[in-house]
């Protein structure tokens, strides 16, 4: 699920304004069942499509719905069941929500509700410091498992002094450190990194905060 301000992975899986018949936004201006809003992107990923599913549930990428959304909000109750009618129409093992930046009524939303909160943090002092907030919000909603993942990490680093650097601070475990990736960049979104590139030290880092998740 994407983030409602601020749309953009849709463009990975090859969503574009063109393609997209219902939003997460029509939904929640009550022109369809949440579930109508769910495609079903498995095709796209040959190994999970003999074993599962995988849905993408995508926010509008049109100026006026992002506008409205900023100037008018959303009913936060309405989207909350509208993640259990997700969970229960498409029988989901898990929901992922990919929640905007910083703290709003939206990440709120999704930290408590949500029974692993995994935080990006970019290797910078201000992502240190926003990061420390969230953590805090985090302990008090009590968030039953909290991860870290170190994300853009430039290669000169060490990786495994800045992990302990890290888990020192938040007293948090850290998933994995992402390298800065020319790849990526050079891929500019025109894929899923892991499929374009599945031996790739970026995908196995990625798979390794993936099996922690999943345990």
């Amino acid at each position: 699920m994407l983030p409602i301000q601020s749309p953009g992975i849709h463009v990975l899986f090859g969503f574009s304004e063109n393609n997209m018949e219902r939003c997460l936004n029509d939904y929640l201006w009550g022109r369809c069942p949440i579930s109508d809003t769910a495609y079903n992107v498995s095709s796209l990923l040959p190994k999970l499509a003999r074993n599962g599913s995988l849905y993408l549930i995508p926010s509008s990428i049109k100026a006026g719905e992002i506008a409205r959304v900023l100037r008018e909000g959303y009913d936060v109750g309405l989207l909350t069941d509208g993640f259990q009618e997700l969970i229960d129409v498409l029988n989901l093992d898990y929901l992922f929500i990919d929640t905007h930046p910083g703290l709003n009524e939206e990440t709120l939303l999704s930290i408590t509700i949500s029974d692993i909160l995994l935080l990006i943090l970019r290797p910078d002092q201000q992502d240190f410091q926003g990061t420390a907030v969230t953590v805090d919000v985090a302990r008090k909603l009590e968030v039953p498992k909290i991860l870290i993942a170190i994300n853009k990490a430039p290669e000169s680093l060490d990786f495994d002094d800045l992990k302990q650097q890290v888990e020192s601070i938040y007293n948090i475990p850290v998933g994995g450190v992402l390298p800065h990736s020319d790849k990526m960049m050079l891929l500019a979104s025109k894929g899923v990194f892991a499929l374009h590139f599945p031996k790739d030290p970026l995908t196995q880092v990625v798979e390794g905060i993936a099996k922690q998740i999943l345990g």
